[in-house]
């Protein structure tokens, strides 16, 4: 029934295992909503919504200002990496250049404009015994897998300005 809570619908806020984020169905006969149909992720991003929370943070990035070294535009990632798209400062001062970042390497400078970018891993913390799928592991726990070089790698150590 319309504007009722559904019984079968567990709350945002008490969403704690997967099993939690699967739909109760739409009623025989009736068209289901996103709401009746949608699992996992989708089902969790939309039980936030409908409480004001926004769970992947979507704002837009940083556009007031150019990011510099000393203090980057921050993008937030829950992955091992992260790409962000700059249109340079101010705004829409050149095309769309993506720029990746990863935990390795977090700090990414625009080839265009020269605005800095640095990414800040907000997720899980770290399991020492997985294998992020980075190469074959060996039983020392090492892996063989090397990161394909980049022109970021030739870049002086005191330009790149590391935290």
């Amino acid at each position: 029934m319309p504007g009722q809570p559904d019984p079968h619908m567990v709350p945002f806020e008490e969403v704690r295992t997967e099993d939690d984020l699967l739909p109760p169905g739409a009623e025989p006969g009736t068209v289901p909503t996103d709401l009746d149909q949608s699992t996992g992720l989708e089902r969790f991003e939309i039980l936030g919504k409908m409480q004001g929370v926004d769970v992947f943070d979507m704002r837009p990035l940083d556009a007031s200002r150019k990011g510099t070294l000393d203090n980057p535009i921050v993008v937030k990632s829950a992955g091992d990496e992260q790409f962000a798209g700059c249109t340079g400062y101010p705004v829409d001062s050149h095309v769309t250049l993506w720029l990746s970042m990863s935990r390795d390497r977090p700090i990414e400078r625009c080839p265009e404009c020269g605005g800095v970018y640095r990414m800040e891993y907000v997720g899980p913390p770290d399991d020492p015994h997985a294998n992020h799928g980075h190469g074959e592991e060996h039983a020392d726990g090492h892996t063989n897998y090397e990161e394909p070089k980049t022109f970021a790698d030739f870049v002086k150590p005191e330009y790149r300005g590391t935290p």
